[in-house]
């Protein structure tokens, strides 16, 4: 592993005092956002066959000087980065992290490395960062920004990486375009290859970042991803430039194994305990089957089931950043508002559960999942229960120490307990209050201690490309 120049400018800090705000956030907002939403999936009348909606430019290999004639139908007049940024907080939500430049290269701010974004390529003409920034600053959320450091389809000399044309739409000339992809490091379109990476990275991916680290106030995150054909030299050059934000995370896509990054990122799936180290970590997710807006995507995830990952990722010391893909004019699609209010329901009766909680040190139980916290001499245990004991005994095994007090979290009533053996039992109502989480708040002396993380497996962060 290098030690770079960011790690050393953020020694100064400490790792677990820059961490301390991310860590007891436990939840945030992705944003997949750009020029992908106006064809939301399709192209050509044919429906992209395979990936995520704002991988399409790649996926159906469309022509550059083609994709840049789109942006120009590309208008979010609705977007409001005030109400973007005030459901994120009533969702529960402490931070939230932007497509900046995803891997079109299309960037969502008003660059002067590129003509290739929202200011100069839309008739929209303005730069959508600051004005989200602003809203952060106003409601007390963080801000983050996720680039694209090593894949540009749409700036010459960025990195391509080859997805076969049946991944997009049945081309009668697949055979052909495959071969040339092959031959040309993934590229599908001449004009990609008239820089090369260095080019691009001087030209682009430098100057782009040092603009999105000085002009938009605090940045707490850098989410980089798919390093593909990264080098060391390139990736030192990009993290110089986040000296100039010492406090801020990253996480591990920036260029692999030299540039771990702060945090892990298992993506679209919630880690098990064997693959639990002890590092940070965050699962990414979307509400449905894409990251970038898709028309035809209905296969969204229930409620119940948003709320659950939440709790379930918290109770192994985890975050959770869920995403919304906003419509391309700028407004959030009504299935994600809707979840955003259910989920914040449950967050404002039972958020003490989630924030500032360390993961379970009990063992597995089969009714629920467990968070804790640690103050003054005693341990709180926040009981996330999802399967009602039909008994009306809630039990939580091995656990000998003391109890103080056991609540419910939602009125504050006051349950009995009494040992089991080695266990603690709770009587609890005969109907739970929340059908999807009912918080039991327990009380002990003494601090519980977990049992040192042996991981038997390693922890999948997300591919390479």
């Amino acid at each position: 592993m290098l030690i770079t120049p960011l790690a050393k400018a953020q020694q100064a800090l400490g790792k677990e005092e820059r961490m301390k705000w991310w860590t007891e956030a436990r939840f945030g907002m992705f944003i997949h956002f750009g020029v992908y939403a106006q064809m939301a999936g399709q192209y050509k009348g044919h429906e992209q066959a395979r990936g995520g909606a704002e991988w399409i430019m790649n996926r159906m290999k469309v022509p550059v000087a083609e994709y840049k004639e789109i942006a120009k139908q590309f208008n979010p007049v609705k977007y409001d980065a005030d109400a973007w940024v005030k459901m994120a907080k009533d969702a529960g939500m402490k931070y939230l992290v932007i497509t900046a430049k995803h891997h079109d290269g299309f960037a969502l701010f008003n660059s002067k490395a590129s003509k290739w974004d929202i200011a100069d390529a839309t008739p929209y003409g303005k730069d959508l960062l600051k004005p989200l920034a602003e809203a952060c600053k106003k409601y007390g959320i963080k801000l983050g920004f996720y680039y694209s450091q090593a894949q540009d389809w749409g700036n010459a000399g960025g990195s391509v990486a080859r997805k076969l044309m049946r991944e997009g739409w049945p081309n009668p000339d697949s055979t052909n375009i495959d071969n040339y992809t092959a031959a040309h490091k993934g590229k599908w379109d001449p004009v990609q290859e008239t820089k090369t990476f260095d080019q691009y990275i001087d030209d682009v991916a430098v100057p782009q970042l040092k603009e999105l680290m000085t002009n938009y106030g605090d940045i707490a995150v850098l989410w980089w991803d798919t390093p593909t054909n990264m080098t060391d030299e390139a990736a030192l050059k990009l993290q110089e430039v986040l000296k100039k934000q010492p406090a801020i995370i990253t996480n591990d896509r920036l260029k692999r194994p030299n540039f771990p990054g702060d945090t892990k990122t298992p993506e679209q799936k919630i880690p098990d305990q064997s693959e639990l180290d002890g590092q940070y970590w965050e699962t990414c997710m979307t509400m449905n089957g894409t990251w970038g807006y898709r028309v035809s995507d209905h296969k969204w995830k229930p409620a119940s089931t948003l709320i659950r990952n939440l709790i379930d990722i918290a109770s192994k010391g985890g975050n959770y950043l869920l995403n919304v893909g906003p419509k391309p004019d700028g407004s959030f699609p009504q299935e994600s508002i809707d979840r955003l209010k259910e989920i914040g329901s449950w967050m404002k009766v039972n958020h003490e559960a989630i924030y500032a909680t360390t993961a379970n040190p009990l063992p597995v139980v089969p009714w629920g999942r467990i968070t804790k916290k640690t103050e003054k001499g005693k341990t709180k245990l926040y009981l996330s229960v999802f399967d009602w004991p039909k008994d009306g005994k809630l039990i939580i095994p091995q656990l000998k120490h003391p109890v103080v007090a056991a609540t419910l979290l939602s009125n504050g009533a006051k349950l009995k307990t009494y040992a089991q053996g080695d266990a603690v039992a709770i009587e609890v109502p005969a109907q739970a209050i929340d059908p999807i989480a009912t918080v039991v708040k327990l009380e002990v002396k003494g601090e519980i201690k977990g049992s040192s993380l042996k991981p038997t497996s390693k922890m999948k962060t997300g591919a390479i490309d």
